[in-house]
């Protein structure tokens, strides 16, 4: 419960920082650095949708020339892998009483340290390596390595493996993503112009049928009463 609304928070955060269309001006505007930015500073543990961003970049690259998948990939990469060094040394060096003074404002307090020391006594690497792919440990696990101790050399092969590897499948996700968009396109916009077509016929048939039969009804009843009078007209002479 506790791990669902922390992230709950922070994707309202990511949400409050930053908009997706401020994003995608961004990339717009500045291309790779803004993947390797948002990566790397989502990686040190701060709650900006650095993910988002790559799947934005990847989406684009496929869409737009401008942008080359291999080089958003190795972009998010190193954002990945320079964030979570960094993180790491605030982590080892500020410790606890950091954590203590400032963990409130990326949502950790003393309680997430315990949990996560025990983890990382028990899982250690794969701690690192594993929350390369999920939104709350990819935020905290560099620091929290680095606060419980582990030894940086193999903290560095953890986080670049999964560094790596997270940025290779992202990237080719949205990148796929965007090519099968961009292929079927045409087709989205002529069905949605042919539906559009048929819709906008119905709907004039549809109220010229209603002009035609309230006409009709207005004509109907005003015979129906002449109709009425001249009946009642004829009863007294039979």
């Amino acid at each position: 419960m506790h791990i669902l609304r922390a992230l709950l928070i922070r994707q309202q955060v990511q949400a409050a920082l930053i908009s997706l269309e401020t994003m995608q001006q961004l990339l717009a505007s500045f291309g790779y650095p803004m993947v390797f930015l948002f990566v790397m500073i989502e990686s040190i543990g701060i709650p900006i949708p650095g993910e988002t961003m790559l799947l934005l970049g990847s989406f684009y690259a496929a869409i737009d020339h401008r942008l080359n998948i291999v080089f958003v990939i190795v972009c998010a990469a190193m954002g990945a892998i320079v964030g979570d060094n960094i993180g790491f040394e605030i982590g080892r060096k500020g410790g606890r009483p950091f954590v203590e003074r400032y963990g409130k404002y990326v949502f950790i307090r003393q309680k997430h340290l315990a949990k996560a020391g025990q983890f990382f006594e028990h899982h250690g690497g794969k701690t690192v390596f594993l929350g390369r792919f999920t939104a709350i440990l990819r935020a905290w696990a560099a620091f929290l390595a680095g606060v419980n101790h582990m030894p940086w050399r193999a903290f560095l092969i953890y986080n670049a493996t999964g560094g790596i590897l997270w940025a290779t499948i992202v990237g080719l996700v949205g990148y796929y993503a965007g090519r099968i968009f961009h292929e079927n396109f045409a087709q989205v916009e002529h069905l949605v112009g042919t539906a559009g077509w048929i819709i906008a016929s119905v709907v004039v048939l549809g109220a010229i049928l209603a002009y035609v039969i309230t006409r009709l009804r207005k004509k109907n009843s005003s015979t129906s009463p002449s109709s009425t009078k001249e009946n009642h007209h004829q009863e007294p002479g039979h």
